[in-house]
């Protein structure tokens, strides 16, 4: 049976990455998991952050995505992004301007997010048709000073920031631009475009981390904001109760979706962020948010039971909440 495309499914990241991971090292505090974009590693008295990513579409800004992307994923464990390590794959008739435009923007994200970067490789890859870049981000933290997505606990309240499917919205907008330029109107499409203005997290989850009271931070990528939830729940060993009226979806992205006949909720959302927040917390997280003009929402619960996980339809129906099978951009680009 061949994979889906997109992320492989949980069972074999359990079953075959999980078992083949090298040797054992005494200074790994954080290795490989479910539901964790990232890992961390202690040296002497301090908390060394790492994570890694591939960019494979959105030509246009491949290299901005690569740095922030990453970088995203190291800000959700409160630390912040500090170095950037890249593997640029050419397709074999690819030139200089390539390289350059590629590396320009990888130098314009960094520079934005204060960001050094130390290294890596670029080749010409036979076989390959469309640049590919694998981006490594790390952060430095004390010793033990930071969130996981694991750290959720039964009755903490979840927070999303921004809106769903904003990563997934400005890459159909801008790859798919002509065959949508036909049925929607010029300057919604603009701005669907210029949902990668959006994807940077590393502001808020600061704010967040900063802010206290969190326990967990993520960041919904692949299988969009319901695949994320999926993914924190699965990690905190805990079930889940989502209000779906509460999910914040942009006009833009509610008409590309329905466009393709795809779930804006299963859409990759980077831009938005996740927040597992004591009871007590939620309402000065999303204060201390709105006094930085980045709008959020309580969109539901955790719970104990790792089997509980449901979600209530603006219906007023309650239905269990399905696990995407792969992210809804793959199906709208297979379109």
């Amino acid at each position: 049976m061949s994979l889906p495309p997109g992320k492989i499914p949980p069972e074999i990241l359990k079953e075959v990455i999980f078992k083949n991971l090298g040797a054992r090292r005494a200074e790994v505090a954080l290795g490989p998991a479910a539901g964790i974009d990232g890992a961390v590693v202690n040296v002497g008295d301090k908390s060394l952050i790492t994570s890694i990513d591939p960019i494979t579409g959105a030509l246009e800004i491949i290299g901005w995505l690569a740095v922030n992307i990453n970088a995203n994923d190291v800000s959700t464990f409160g630390v912040e992004p500090a170095f950037f390590l890249s593997c640029i794959l050419l397709p074999e008739k690819a030139d200089r301007k390539s390289v350059e435009t590629i590396s320009s923007q990888m130098n314009k994200a960094a520079k934005e997010l204060g960001i050094a970067i130390i290294g890596g490789h670029c080749e010409s890859t036979p076989g390959l048709t469309a640049p590919m870049v694998v981006g490594c981000a790390m952060g430095v933290t004390e010793k033990g000073n930071y969130v996981t997505a694991a750290g959720a606990k039964a009755g903490d309240k979840i927070i999303m920031t921004k809106a769903a499917g904003i990563e997934g919205t400005a890459i159909l907008a801008s790859d798919r631009m002509q065959k949508l330029k036909k049925t929607m109107d010029p300057s919604t499409l603009k701005k669907a475009r210029e949902f990668f203005k959006m994807i940077s997290v590393v502001h808020e989850a600061s704010i967040v981390f900063k802010t206290g009271g969190v326990h967990a931070m993520h960041d919904p990528t692949e299988g969009g904001v319901i695949g994320a939830i999926h993914e924190m729940a699965d990690a905190s060993g805990l079930g889940v109760k989502i209000i779906e009226k509460k999910i914040r979806v942009q006009p833009e992205t509610t008409e590309i979706s329905k466009f393709y006949q795809i779930d804006p909720l299963q859409l990759i959302a980077s831009g938005s962020l996740l927040i597992a927040a004591k009871p007590g917390s939620a309402d000065k997280i999303t204060r201390a948010l709105a006094k930085e003009s980045i709008p959020s929402e309580i969109i539901g619960e955790f719970t104990p039971s790792p089997q509980d996980r449901k979600i209530v339809r603006k219906s007023g129906k309650i239905e269990s909440l399905e696990r995407p099978i792969t992210d809804h951009l793959w199906q709208a680009l297979a379109q």
